[in-house]
Formats: structure tokens, C-alpha cells, sequence
């Protein structure tokens, strides 16, 4: 199997002809939730299955980070630099204070508990944005079954009163999520799936000049085979998608570029490095990591 397939002739612009594949780690039970520490030269990324959060750096290899991790998902940085992360088994999102503690921001909307929140971003305004599907308390395995009291919605944070809004209630099961270039636009996956919808996509949202409402939601690509879990937009405005298939690299006005091609399913990725060069991929139970010919947006 060849390690890229070029759809477009684009693609081969971001292509590193020499650059391999790279296996930083493997047996995890499922890796998720990447975010880059540039200041530290680290990698932090949750085994959500295995109840534990893990670092990778170039000195160190893979070192447990935190465990029990509360069947921690996915994490991202704020603007102070602090990990902010979602938790299955505490329904909530969490940020760890520099001197460790763990702190919960979020755990209820409206008098009722969130569901598992799985992926969040942080916006250049300090505003945490996640998505809380159910699949942290649909069983054991990723957390504790439990009762569905909330719509599987995706919520905002504001940073200066700590009040949580809905962002969007359109989805049946929303995933990952990133913002385009400028944050003019927001990316959210849908891997639920109903009747007489769309199979699972992508929809591309405009955020509003204030950044604290979403509008004008469009299905932006739609899945022949399999889902997608978490992606990241590099400075061209292409995203960078966990998929089935492996990493599929999609242009801004929805056109399929080409595919990195993985032994396994990649769930989520980031862009890190000294350049943000290198895309890190958690890909089922290994992590993965190449170089390409682009530079991912600037990710806290």
C-alpha cells in the first residue's frame, strides 16, 4: 500500500516526498484528544478506554501523563496555556491550573447534567466551544452508562461569566470540531446518523462578527464510507480529517484533495512541531505522526 492518494493534483503540493510515517507509540485501547505544548516540546493526548492521558516528546517517548484520567477525550489549551478537557466520566469539561489541580468549568445546562463531552476548541476571544454526544454514557467501556438527560448539543463557554449556551442543536451526535482561518467559519462533525438524513458529515458553520453565535449551517462534506471523528484546518483553509480510511485532506470549498493512508482508523489529529508542520495522528491504538507541506492554523 502506497502512503498517499492524490485525488486532485493540489494535493501533491503538501505532500513531503520523503517524509515517513512515523509510530511514536502504540498499545493504547483507543487514542484520542491530541493537543500540542509547544512551550514544553510535548504532546498530550487520552487513551479514553484505558482511563488515562499520555505525553509523547521526541526525548521521551510515550510517559503516562494522568491516570485515572475520569475516561478523558478530548483536550485543547486556552489562552493562558492550561489544558482544558473533556471528561466522560464527570460529564464535564475540565482544566488543569498550573500547579495541577483539576478544575470543572462545565458539568450541567439548564439544571440537567451534559452528556460525555468529547471535543473542544478554544477561540482567540477565551470562549470554549465542545460537543457533547452521548457516547461516554452509552456504556462502561468509555465511561458509565447512564441516563441521557440533555440533547446532544454544542455549547459555547463564555469566558468572562462562565455562563454555557447552546451553540447549535442540530446534530444527532456532534464530534469533532475546529475552526477555519480568522474563525470565520466552525467545523463540526456529525457521526450520528437518521433517516432520511445526510449520512455522516461534516457541516461548516459562519460564526458571527461577535463570535458567540452560529449561523447559515451547511452539510460541507458528506461520507461515502465511514465517519469523521476530529480534524484541524491548516493556513490554506484545508482540513484535515480522522477517517476510516486514514487521514483525508479536504479544501475549503469541500473538494477531496487526497488521503494520507493509515494501517488504522485515525480518530483525531493535530498540527505541531517547531513549524506546526507535523500532523499528529491518534489512530486506534497507536500514534502516528508526518510531516507535510503546509503549516496547521495556530491551535490552542
Amino acid at each position: 500500500m502506497g502512503l498517499y492518494e492524490i485525488i486532485d493534483p493540489k494535493f501533491s503540493g503538501y505532500i513531503v516526498g520523503n517524509a515517513l510515517l512515523e509510530k511514536l507509540g502504540e498499545g493504547f485501547r483507543w487514542a484520542e484528544g491530541p493537543a500540542w505544548f509547544g512551550d514544553m516540546d510535548m504532546l498530550i493526548f487520552s487513551d479514553v478506554p484505558g482511563d488515562r492521558m499520555l505525553r509523547w516528546s521526541e526525548a521521551g517517548g510515550v510517559e503516562v501523563f494522568r491516570q485515572p484520567s475520569g475516561f478523558a477525550n478530548g483536550n485543547t489549551r486556552d489562552l493562558q496555556g492550561r489544558l482544558v478537557t473533556c471528561s466522560h466520566l464527570g460529564r464535564c469539561i475540565q482544566r488543569t491550573e498550573y500547579d495541577g489541580r483539576v478544575v470543572t468549568l462545565a458539568d450541567s445546562f439548564d439544571g440537567k447534567r451534559l452528556n460525555s463531552p468529547n471535543d473542544v476548541v478554544v477561540k482567540s476571544d477565551g470562549a470554549i466551544w465542545f460537543s457533547d454526544p452521548p457516547y461516554g454514557i452509552a456504556g462502561d467501556y468509555q465511561g458509565a452508562r447512564a441516563s441521557q438527560e440533555l440533547p446532544c448539543n454544542v455549547y459555547r463557554l463564555d469566558p468572562s461569566s462562565g455562563a454555557l449556551t447552546v451553540a447549535t442543536d442540530v446534530f444527532k451526535a456532534p464530534n469533532g470540531l475546529a475552526f477555519g482561518p480568522g474563525e470565520r467559519k466552525l467545523y463540526i462533525a456529525e457521526t450520528g446518523e437518521a433517516s432520511g438524513e445526510p449520512r455522516p458529515h461534516i457541516r461548516v458553520f459562519d460564526v458571527s462578527e461577535d463570535g458567540a453565535r452560529l449561523s447559515n449551517g451547511q452539510v460541507f462534506y458528506e461520507f461515502e464510507h465511514g465517519n469523521a471523528d476530529g480534524f484541524r484546518c491548516d493556513e490554506d483553509g484545508n482540513l484535515w480529517c480522522g477517517q476510516p480510511e486514514g487521514v483525508l485532506c479536504i479544501a475549503a470549498d469541500g473538494t477531496l484533495l487526497g488521503k494520507i493512508l493509515v494501517p488504522s482508523t485515525v480518530a483525531n489529529v493535530t498540527f505541531g512541531g517547531l513549524n506546526r508542520n507535523r500532523l499528529f495522528l491518534c489512530a486506534s491504538q497507536a500514534l502516528y505522526a508526518i510531516f507535510v507541506n503546509t503549516r496547521g492554523l495556530r491551535c490552542l
